[in-house]
């Protein structure tokens, strides 16, 4: 039996329409986060919020999750609780320079049930370290959102980029899963 966390990515305002990376419909994605923020709340299950914030870098300028704009906010929908933690990254994996792992740690944590945004990003780099660290790992893979990716004048639409990037994960980094079959099994997974 293990002890399980809700690991909320990058659920901010630049990633829905009108933001500068606006990703293919990310409200569907939305509320099956706040499904599992919800039941997550109800009973008094660690819940850690992850924000990214851009840095520019040579070669690479950004323009979304900026500092102190209103798209690096967090989507109103999932601003943390005073009990949530909430960790700042400037790199895909959650667990890069952010203290993610100590928190788990502290916590006793074992599983974690990832959702969020990008699902071919942040969402599956976190899933993977997460793997290689030791953590029984589940992907709510409707309650993430992603974009259609172009390689070599090819383009992938968004939701075969969310397809692959499950089957990718699925059995072996993490069993990747619906929010409603993640719910329904939550309760025999959870020692508190």
């Amino acid at each position: 039996m293990n002890k399980s966390a809700l690991l909320i990515i990058d659920v901010q305002n630049d990633y829905f329409p009108g933001g500068k990376m606006a990703l293919h419909e990310p409200e569907q994605a939305l509320a099956k986060i706040t499904e599992l923020l919800q039941f997550y709340r109800e009973q008094q299950w660690p819940v850690i919020h992850i924000q990214h914030e851009m840095r520019d870098r040579p070669n690479r300028p950004t323009s979304f999750f900026l500092p102190h704009t209103e798209g690096q906010q967090l989507h109103p929908a999932v601003l943390p609780a005073d009990n949530e933690t909430l960790l700042v990254k400037h790199f895909p994996s959650s667990f890069a320079g952010t203290g993610l792992l100590a928190v788990l740690q502290q916590q006793q944590v074992k599983q974690l049930v990832i959702c969020g945004m990008m699902t071919h990003m942040c969402v599956d780099t976190t899933t993977r370290a997460a793997f290689d660290l030791g953590f029984d790992v589940q992907v709510a893979i409707d309650a993430t959102a992603t974009k259609a990716l172009t390689f070599d004048d090819n383009t992938v639409p968004a939701d075969q980029v969310k397809t692959t990037v499950a089957a990718a994960l699925n059995g072996s980094f993490a069993q990747v899963q619906l929010t409603a079959s993640i719910l329904s099994s939550c309760t025999n997974t959870h020692v508190a």
